[in-house]
Parts: C-alpha cells; sequence; structure tokens
C-alpha cells in the first residue's frame, strides 16, 4: 500500500491489527473454549484467577480486565512493581530478564493449587515470565499462557532476554493461547524511517482477555449461573451494583 498522508498510515495499521485479530479468532477458538471452561471453573468453585504480565508493555495485559466494566470479579491481577515501566524503562527490561525474579513475585501472592494463573507475555522467553511458569507449576497451580510461538521459537537461545533453560511459555504451561505477534512487534513500514512502528501486542493480548471473559461468563451462564461481573463506577448504579460483591473479594484479592 503507498502512504500518501496520514489516513493512509491508519489504514494500514488498522489492516494489520484487523487481520492480526481475525487470525487468532479463526485460529483459536478451541483454545478459548478450553480455558474459558477452566475459568469457569475456577468462578463456580469460588476460585481466584491471578494475571501477570511480567515485562514492560505486557504489564497491562493484567491491567485490562482487572477491576475493570464487564470484568470478572475473581480476576486478581498481579501488579508487580519490579517490571512496571513507571519505575523506569530499562530497569523494567533489566527486571524482566533477571533468573529468580518471577519466582519472588508469584511467592509473594503466595498462589496455592486452588488457584489459576494466566501468564501474559509477547515474546514468552523472558527470565521472569518462564520462572514464573516453573513457580506455579511447582505449586500446583494451574496455568494458561497467552504469548507469541513464533516469535518464541524463532528467537536465537542466546538472546539476552531468554531465562537460563531457554524454555519457551508455551511449552511449559497447562495451556497455551498463541497470540501471533510478529517479531518485533510493530507492524507499519513508512518508507525512509529507520524501524517499522505501529506495535500490536497490545491489541492481541486485550482482545484474547477480553474474548477469553466474555467466553467464560457465556459458558457460566450456559451452567445457568450468575457470575458477578464489574460494573464501571461511572456508569449509572455502578458503584450500588459493585457493592453488593465487594465484601467477597475484598482481602481475598490483594490489589483490590
Amino acid at each position: 500500500m503507498q502512504l500518501r498522508n496520514v489516513a493512509d498510515v491508519g489504514s494500514l495499521y488498522l489492516q494489520n491489527v484487523t487481520s492480526l485479530l481475525d487470525r487468532i479468532r479463526t485460529e483459536e477458538h478451541s483454545k478459548i473454549s478450553a480455558a474459558s471452561a477452566l475459568l469457569a471453573d475456577q468462578v463456580t468453585g469460588d476460585r481466584l484467577i491471578h494475571v501477570f504480565g511480567p515485562g514492560g508493555h505486557s504489564n497491562l495485559a493484567a491491567q485490562e480486565v482487572f477491576f475493570r466494566a464487564g470484568g470478572l470479579m475473581h480476576v486478581s491481577a498481579i501488579l508487580d512493581e519490579g517490571t512496571l515501566l513507571s519505575n523506569g524503562a530499562l530497569r523494567s527490561m533489566a527486571v524482566e530478564r533477571t533468573p529468580g525474579y518471577g519466582r519472588i513475585a508469584i511467592d509473594n501472592y503466595d498462589l496455592r493449587s486452588e488457584d489459576m494463573l494466566i501468564l501474559v507475555n509477547a515474546y514468552g522467553i523472558n527470565a521472569a515470565v518462564i520462572d514464573a511458569a516453573i513457580t506455579a507449576r511447582k505449586r500446583k497451580v494451574k496455568t494458561i499462557g497467552i504469548s507469541s510461538f513464533a516469535h518464541a521459537d524463532l528467537t536465537d537461545a542466546s538472546h539476552p532476554a531468554r531465562h537460563p533453560s531457554g524454555e519457551n511459555l508455551h511449552n511449559i504451561v497447562d495451556l497455551a493461547i498463541d497470540s501471533k505477534v510478529p517479531i518485533g512487534d510493530a507492524v507499519v513500514e513508512i518508507p525512509g524511517a529507520l524501524e517499522t512502528s505501529g506495535a500490536v501486542s497490545t491489541f492481541a493480548n486485550a482482545y484474547i482477555l477480553n474474548w477469553l471473559t466474555a467466553s467464560t461468563i457465556f459458558e457460566l451462564v450456559s451452567r445457568g449461573e450468575s457470575p458477578p461481573i464489574w460494573r464501571s463506577g461511572n456508569a449509572p448504579g455502578g458503584d450500588e451494583a459493585n457493592a453488593r460483591f465487594i465484601h467477597r473479594f475484598s482481602g481475598r484479592v490483594k490489589a483490590l
């Protein structure tokens, strides 16, 4: 596509994003179905669903479905300060590459066998996310991974972000969902620019997580259940609607 103006740039970016999301919808629906059944079981049993996105922008994934309008109240975001960009981007990158850090984050939340952990990482290779998965497995926590299989498989074993084991997230979780994020993340090529622009991983992660949330609610309703769902506090009656359930999660959900 020849880029003549900013509208063309927007069109090209939109085409890339929608193409990626449609590919996820087409190819990952069976995984979403299986994952939503697992999440529905958690909600039915009044057990928590933890979401951890160790990595600068992967942290957004945990925030996307936590305390969010239309989201499940059983979701607990692991918002670890170490890899947040707000504490320094270079520091965040160094921490996510530090072996052992992911174990500390999981231990800090004291996850147990009755819990579920969703791990989100665009590339699925960094030390923090691999250690988190390994630690969860040792604790007998059920795990779902969301990452780009191709990105992980095609990243050299010697890459400095990799965990010492060389493992990929999609190989060590109970159920893996492929976000299909291309290598490098950015997808828009501007003639004359030194690098591509227009990252897509946040779109991919948000789509998968919200699709999974809605599918879990669909599964629960199909079972004849009425799960507690957040309503926007800025919507009419939002505070009152949420107040009906707050007591069930206050103290259990660490970030609430």
